[in-house]
């Protein structure tokens, strides 16, 4: 691998700062997007039982928003409720969706440095093609009355090959990887995005329940 990253030459190292770059933002992002993080699947039950006739206490509102993402979106509402018991069903929603917008940008975190290393990657790629050809051109110069530079022509092709292929094996899987972290994050936000309608829901027919109707 060595013996690559010479003959590839300077232009390969900005190259392996994005690969070790990838690398690191695929990891965290698999941690970060797992579903128990996001969206428990028996969570939104387990939030309607115990604020079926009241809300509940405050110590139980932090344990869920502490929970996960989707516990932070239902604890706003009950926080929400917390508040002012009889706010409109607009403010309600309201509250609880910039709760999820803040947790929407969250889970797009690192998303875009991911996708412009897939762009950049195979860019990198072919400035180290374009510097490896100027040296193929500069070794058929004559120079002192001599002939072309056989161990220049040849370190001007590796420079030029070795570049070209590492740009693309950099780019492949960060692009491979960005459309499935962006999928993933599709699918938690729809996920979210129903749990808390149906939270909504369940908020105001438990307050009009107690008669504490705006």
């Amino acid at each position: 691998m060595l013996s690559i990253i010479q003959a590839a030459g300077w232009p390969i190292w900005p190259l392996i700062a994005c690969s070790v770059l990838a690398l690191a933002l695929v990891v965290e992002r698999f941690l970060s997007l797992k579903t128990q993080k996001i969206a428990p699947p028996r969570l939104l039950d387990e939030a309607i039982a115990v604020s079926r006739s009241a809300i509940p206490a405050p110590d139980v509102v932090m344990q869920l928003e502490r929970n996960s993402a989707m516990g932070e979106i239902l604890a706003s509402g009950l926080r929400a409720l917390t508040v002012n018991p009889r706010c409109s069903e607009a403010d309600l929603r309201g509250f609880m969706e910039s709760t999820g917008r803040v947790v929407a940008h969250r889970l797009e975190r690192y998303l875009t440095a991911l996708a412009t290393i897939a762009s950049a990657a195979p860019l990198l790629g072919l400035l180290g093609t374009v510097i490896g050809m100027i040296e193929i051109f500069g070794s058929q110069a004559p120079a002192a009355g001599s002939g072309s530079n056989p161990e220049q022509l040849a370190h001007g092709i590796s420079i030029a090959l070795y570049n070209t292929a590492f740009g693309l094996i950099v780019a492949i899987p960060a692009l491979i990887f960005w459309r499935y972290f962006r999928a993933r994050v599709d699918e938690h936000l729809l996920a979210l995005e129903v749990a808390s309608d149906r939270f909504a829901r369940h908020l105001l027919n438990m307050r009009q329940s107690k008669g504490l109707a705006a």
